[in-house]
C-alpha cells in the first residue's frame, strides 16, 4: 500500500489522507513541523497537492525571535551589570530592585535567570561550606580510667536569662564522676584547669586515657586541644547533633536534673555549688547504678565492685539456703558485674571481620 507522501503529489493531501485513514493534522505535522503548513483548500486540490510537495522538500527554518525578546545588545548590556564588580556576587532579585531604586530598569527579574542559566551560572554564585563526613566513634572501656566523657550543662540562675554552667568528667566504666566545676561562664581556660586538674588527681599516666565529648566550642578549643596533647590523652568527639554519641554525659545529667531537691532556680553561684557538692557525693557513694550491677560508682570505680559483689552473693545464698521453698526459679544471684562499657559498640558482623 502507498505511503501519504506517495500519494499526495499524485491526489494531494486531501484525498491521499482519507485514502489511508490519517488526518490531515497529523500529516502536516510529521510532514513539516519546523514549517507553518498551508491548508490545501477543496476546491483546489492540484494545487494543494504543490503546497504538499514544497513541505515535504522544504529545509528546516530557524524560528522567529519574539517581538517582546531583548536583542543581541540588550541582552549583553544585562550580562555585563550581572558580570560586574558591583553585582557579580548578589542575586537577580538584588540587581534587579537596586537598578530600579536607582531609576534604572533593564529587564525584568526572571529575564535575568534566563540570561544566566544560558551561561549556566543559576547555580550558587558563591562556593558553599562543605562538611567533612565525621566518623562515628567507637570506645570501649574495660576497666575504670580508660575512657571518661565530659560536658557542660546549664543551671538556672535567679533571674530570666541568667545561667550558671556546670562542668562534669565522668568515667565511662565506673560512671564515677571524677571532676567537676561550677562556674559563671563557659569557657575553654576554665575547662583546660579542670580536665589538668582531675588528671592530676587521678594520677594518669600518658597513653592511657581517651576523654570524649561533643563539639562545643569549649571541648574543641586550641587550649583544651594542647593541654591533652601535652598530657598524652587522645580526644575524640561526638557527630554533630547525635546526642547518642555521648550517652553518659547525657544520662548523668538526666539523673541530677531529675533527682528530688533539685531547684527550679539557684538563688546564687554558692547555692549551685553547695547543691552540685551534695549530689556528687550521693551519686558516687550512694547512688546504686543499673548501668553497673546497682553498685555505688565509688565502688566499681576503686576496684571494691568484686569484694561487694561476693557478699551480695553471700547473703542470697544464706536466704535461699533458710527459704528455698520462696524461690520457684532456683538460687537468686545479684545482678552481674559490667565487663566493659561501650560508646557506639560495633555490629557483630562489622567486628567478625
Amino acid at each position: 500500500m502507498a505511503s501519504v507522501a506517495e500519494l499526495v503529489p499524485v491526489v494531494g493531501a486531501t484525498v491521499a489522507c482519507e485514502a489511508v485513514g490519517m488526518p490531515r493534522a497529523s500529516f502536516y505535522r510529521q510532514a513539516g513541523r519546523s514549517v507553518n503548513p498551508v491548508r490545501p483548500s477543496l476546491r483546489d486540490e492540484g494545487a494543494a497537492g504543490e503546497r504538499s510537495e514544497q513541505i515535504l522538500a522544504s529545509p528546516s527554518v530557524p524560528p522567529r525571535a519574539h517581538p517582546r525578546a531583548l536583542s543581541a545588545a540588550e541582552r549583553e548590556t544585562v550580562l555585563a551589570v550581572l558580570h560586574s564588580p558591583r553585582f557579580q556576587d548578589a542575586a537577580p532579585a538584588t540587581v534587579y530592585a537596586t537598578l530600579l531604586d536607582e531609576q534604572i530598569y533593564l529587564a525584568s527579574e526572571r529575564t535575568m535567570y534566563r540570561l544566566l542559566a544560558v551561561e549556566g551560572e543559576t547555580r550558587p554564585r558563591r562556593d558553599q561550606l562543605v562538611h567533612p563526613t565525621y566518623q562515628k566513634p567507637e570506645l570501649l572501656a574495660t576497666a575504670p580510667n580508660q575512657v571518661w566523657s565530659w560536658d557542660i550543662t546549664k543551671l538556672l540562675g535567679p533571674a530570666k536569662w541568667t545561667y550558671f554552667y556546670l562542668y562534669v568528667i565522668l568515667d565511662v566504666y565506673s560512671r564515677y564522676v571524677v571532676g567537676w566545676m561550677v562556674a559563671h561562664r563557659e569557657q575553654a581556660e576554665l575547662a583546660e584547669r579542670l580536665i589538668a586538674e582531675t588528671l592530676a588527681k587521678q594520677e594518669i599516666p600518658a597513653g592511657q586515657l581517651t576523654l570524649h565529648a561533643d563539639r562545643g566550642s569549649s571541648m574543641t578549643s586550641k587550649p583544651v586541644a594542647f593541654l591533652l596533647a601535652d598530657l598524652g590523652v587522645t580526644k575524640t568527639h561526638s557527630r554533630p547533633h547525635t546526642s547518642d554519641d555521648n550517652p553518659y554525659s547525657e544520662a548523668q545529667f538526666k539523673t541530677l536534673k531529675y533527682r528530688p531537691g533539685f531547684p527550679a532556680r539557684f538563688d546564687s553561684l554558692e547555692h549551685a555549688r553547695s547543691f552540685c557538692r551534695g549530689f556528687f557525693r550521693w551519686y558516687n557513694h550512694d547512688h546504686r547504678h543499673s548501668g553497673i550491677g546497682l553498685m555505688a560508682p565509688a565502688t566499681v570505680h576503686h576496684g571494691r565492685a568484686e569484694e561487694a559483689h561476693a557478699a551480695r552473693r553471700a547473703v542470697l545464698s544464706a536466704a535461699y539456703a533458710a527459704k528455698p521453698e520462696r524461690f520457684v526459679r532456683g538460687a537468686p544471684a545479684p545482678p552481674r558485674l559490667p565487663t566493659a562499657a561501650w560508646i557506639n559498640k560495633p555490629d557483630t558482623e562489622e567486628v567478625a571481620h
